[in-house]
């Protein structure tokens, strides 16, 4: 077979080539975790990057930019994974090949450098691309037929679908209300010997006319009522799916038939022992190595709920088809470095990040191993015979007790031609939620409708300003003034207030003039250059054009600061006490505490606690200046400064020194760093799989901790009559006759039990050979009802029993089943028929089980009721 043309990763970099060759400005894929937006579960599309640009919050230093986006679709609203070795074309992962332009060019340029590059520098053939264009943009359907020269029969105009104006598929929307605009999508015509018809007809559904590339025209703003305005400065957002151009340009069908797919497989097939690498199972491992390795990468770790939810099902469908093909230890991460090996250099967290991906997902094979034969076992004996319905109980069963989401059992059921009663399933979930669909929805609330131009921050060099109020708002919208008693947002032409950014909370303080005062709240950006004071007008009337006194409350940016300098401290000591797979996964910084989220899959140890402490402490005593430089993007790498991923960079940047650390930050800080007094842990704990939370407090809010910490220790020293220095001893003391006294109380229940259970013998009731026994036992627990029951069994014989405890209104409950009568009463089912009549409920083996209940009156009637429905069964 002749080598393809072009590999993926030819593909790959020709594409950015040629738009850096158009003045496009190359940008890194950004996570598969959207940073700073909480709207969206997954990375995509290549524009999620771009977003707060379009929305008009964000700035970039340039008009053009190109990337090769990472993405996913496994979750939320976009989901594909259960197409996923179904189709040629479906994948949890792909990459999306992108340019964009805001407010630079239009469709003119868009169209024809596609045109060009497909046609010049990928050499497809011209008479097997189509393009389709709303159905009346005019504009774009004269650029493809007059200038481009695409003739008008392979043009088709799309609109009107279901009467409704805007909602066609070459309608692009970002939301409900916002930037929208018409889009051009150009196809390729695999052929005539592929079913399936081109854009338009009634057969476009087939595989024949594949989507390759659609450029997006955002020029309209839809306004609530349906009507649209233009934009002031219409933009371009172009995307094209990396796996779909190369099987063309690889002379290929499938996607899994490319380079990339291949060697995959090949991995996966050695790894399985399979050597048939047309299986389909193949083909869903070599995706799901993609997913979940750039998963782990981007620092998602298998949870049981969110994003981690859906990392889990990834990895434990491609465990699961490992298993069907009888592969039973863990094999699914010796497929990484292959995939390093072929993604690596331009991924280069990817490849960074190996030997951390590795590990994740040997641990969830093996976590998942424990369980999967058993939880496959019980799914096949329910599928056994001519079953057609998987019921809910046991789909539930499965999830709940073996860790099988109802997407796995439903896969398997899916190969068999079975359905899955999910109605059922979703009844016995009750209010829990399908962790897999969080926060789906592409869609943001619209920003303030500010217009003029950006505010000057002064807050790094002062506290007070005079400024002049240039905006209002009042309940959202723009007013010319607020009167005292209105809660509102200000805009401000300077301002010395911080607004909320990096983890660190925005300031408050106040707005002051002569006979008037504007309480700051809160501050919050507008647009990426405007900040937005948010409060109360408390005295007189505020205006539009009013100069007023900006102060920040001193004391609370003081304590921010110190907090926010403390963190950055902090996260190097971490890192230095760790290790350097510590990363930064989430902070917030406020006048109380600093928090912050990292990575690490251990507790962190009282040790480690006091060596992060001391060495905190030594960079808080050697009191260093504080330095801020703002340098370009690419000097700052050089310097070595942490850059937090995940986070968004533009081309200037701002380098933090605070002691021995160097981050690049926004954020406020202190000036030398003996001004943060002392550093103090308060707690620290798991958030997450593989995340730990660290809390501390700095200055005034640590003395008070430990402070309070003193005067707890001297109030207990004073309960136990010791001295604050004896009080670990005297505790220890308390501790060793407090046990000893828990061992004679049992003891002595045991006594009492086994003087009640010789009584209770004597009212066993025979039931047709069965020896039936319900009695109430005085001061018993748990065990002490376990205990008797072993005694009267033994001396029984053949019985059933149920014995009862009494704690106020609770009860607890116990039956037993001698070994003889098993076959005719099963301990569960009889210790429920009772639980079910005390308000509660219960189960367990065969010979015994336990149960409560929460109706203590009722246990009477339900004692004597036992005897009736044992007889009903012996």
């Amino acid at each position: 077979m002749t080598a393809p043309q072009f590999t993926v990763a030819d593909i790959r970099q020709t594409f950015l080539d040629f738009f850096k060759d158009k003045a496009h400005t190359v940008v890194a894929s950004s996570p598969l975790v959207p940073g700073n937006d909480p709207t969206l579960m997954f990375t995509n599309s290549g524009m999620v990057q771009f977003k707060d640009v379009f929305l008009g919050s964000d700035k970039r230093p340039y008009v053009r930019a190109a990337s090769v986006q990472a993405c996913l679709r496994a979750g939320g609203k976009h989901n594909d994974l259960e197409n996923v070795g179904y189709t040629a074309r479906h994948h949890t992962f792909f990459e999306m090949l992108g340019n964009w332009s805001f407010g630079d060019y239009f469709k003119r340029d868009s169209l024809k450098w596609g045109w060009e590059l497909l046609t010049d520098v990928y050499k497809l053939p011209k008479e097997k691309l189509w393009a389709t264009v709303y159905i009346d943009d005019d504009e774009a359907y004269d650029i493809w037929t007059k200038e481009i020269g695409l003739p008008a029969d392979r043009v088709v105009r799309i609109g009107d679908n279901k009467g409704a104006k805007y909602a066609s598929d070459n309608f692009w929307m970002m939301a409900d209300t916002g930037p929208c605009g018409p889009c051009s999508e150009i196809f390729y015509d695999h052929g005539p010997h592929i079913p399936g018809g081109p854009p338009g007809s009634p057969e476009a559904d087939g595989d024949r006319y594949i989507e390759i590339w659609n450029h997006v025209f955002m020029q309209f703003d839809m306004q609530p009522d349906g009507s649209v305005k233009k934009l002031p400065a219409p933009c371009v957002d172009t995307g094209m799916g990396l796996e779909r151009l190369a099987a063309i340009l690889q002379h290929v069908h499938s996607n899994y038939e490319i380079d990339i797919f291949t060697a995959l497989i090949a991995a996966a097939g050695r790894e399985t022992g399979i050597a048939d690498l047309s299986t389909p199972s193949l083909k869903v491992i070599a995706d799901h190595i993609r997913a979940t390795s750039f998963l782990v990468a981007d620092g998602v770790i298998p949870s049981n709920e969110g994003r981690g939810y859906v990392q889990r099902r990834i990895i434990r469908r491609a465990i699961r088809h490992g298993y069907k093909l009888g592969k039973k230890t863990a094999f699914f991460h010796k497929i990484v470095p292959d995939l390093v090996k072929l993604m690596g250099e331009a991924y280069p967290n990817l490849k960074a990040s190996q030997q951390k991906v590795m590990d994740v997902l040997k641990a969830e094979e093996e976590r998942f191993y424990e369980t999967l034969e058993n939880g496959m076992e019980i799914l096949d004996a329910a599928l056994a015979g001519d079953a057609k319905v998987l019921s809910g109980d046991v789909a539930f069963k499965l999830h709940d007790t073996y860790g099988f989401p109802l997407d796995l059992s439903a896969d398997v059921c899916r190969e068999r031609g079975v359905t899955v009663d999910e109605e059922r399933f979703n009844v016995l979930m009750k209010e829990q939620k399908d962790a897999g669909r969080a926060a789906g929805k592409f869609k943001m609330d619209r920003a303030l409708e500010y217009t003029g131009g950006g505010n000057v921050f002064t807050g790094y060099e002062k506290l007070e300003e005079l400024a002049r109020v240039v905006a209002i708002y009042k309940d959202g919208t723009p007013v010319q003034q607020l009167e005292e008693g209105q809660p509102g947002v200000v805009v401000l032409d300077t301002t010395p207030f911080y607004a909320e950014s990096g983890g660190q909370v925005g300031d408050s303080g106040l707005l002051v003039a002569e006979g008037l005062q504007f309480g700051v709240e809160d501050t919050q950006k507008i647009k990426a250059d405007v900040f937005g004071h948010h409060g109360t007008q408390t005295q007189g009337t505020l205006k539009v054009g009013d100069t007023v006194k900006a102060a920040v409350d001193l004391q609370r940016r003081q304590a921010t600061m110190r907090n926010h300098s403390v963190t950055h401290l902090m996260h190097k000591a971490l890192r230095e006490v760790l290790g350097e797979h510590v990363q930064q996964k989430g902070s917030l910084v406020d006048a109380d505490k600093t928090r912050f989220d990292f990575t690490h899959n251990a507790p962190v140890t009282h040790e480690q606690i006091r060596e992060i402490e001391s060495r905190v402490n030594a960079e808080i005593l050697a009191n260093q200046q504080t330095q801020a430089r703002v340098m370009e993007i690419e000097a700052a790498k050089a310097t070595g400064a942490v850059m937090l991923f995940g986070e968004k960079y533009g081309d200037s940047v701002r380098v933090l020194d605070i002691g021995s650390s160097r981050e690049l930050c926004g954020g406020t800080h202190v000036q030398r760093t003996g001004d943060i007094g002392l550093f103090k842990v308060t707690s620290e704990g798991g958030v997450a799989a593989g995340v730990r939370r660290i809390e501390a407090v700095t200055g005034a809010n640590a003395l008070s901790y430990l402070q309070q910490l003193e005067s707890t220790v001297g109030s207990v020293a004073g309960s136990l009559k010791a001295a604050p220095t004896e009080v670990q001893s005297r505790i220890a003391q308390v501790l060793d006759q407090v046990r000893a006294l828990e061992k004679e109380v049992a003891q002595l229940k045991g006594k009492l039990a086994s003087s009640q259970g010789d009584e209770l013998v004597a009212q066993a009731i025979d039931v047709k050979g069965v020896k039936v026994l319900a009695a109430r036992l005085e001061g018993a627990d748990a065990k002490t009802l376990r205990d008797t029951m072993d005694k009267l069994k033994d001396k029984l014989k053949t019985a059933a029993i149920v014995l009862a405890a009494v704690d106020g209104a609770k009860v607890q409950l116990a039956a037993g089943v001698t070994a003889d009568s098993m076959g005719k009463v099963k301990a569960g089912d009889l210790v429920n028929f009772v639980a079910q009549q005390v308000g509660g409920k219960g189960g367990g083996k065969a010979d015994l089980a336990m149960a409560g209940g929460t109706d203590a009156s009722k246990l009477a009637g339900a004692l004597q009721s036992v005897q009736a429905w044992v007889a009903e069964r012996v």
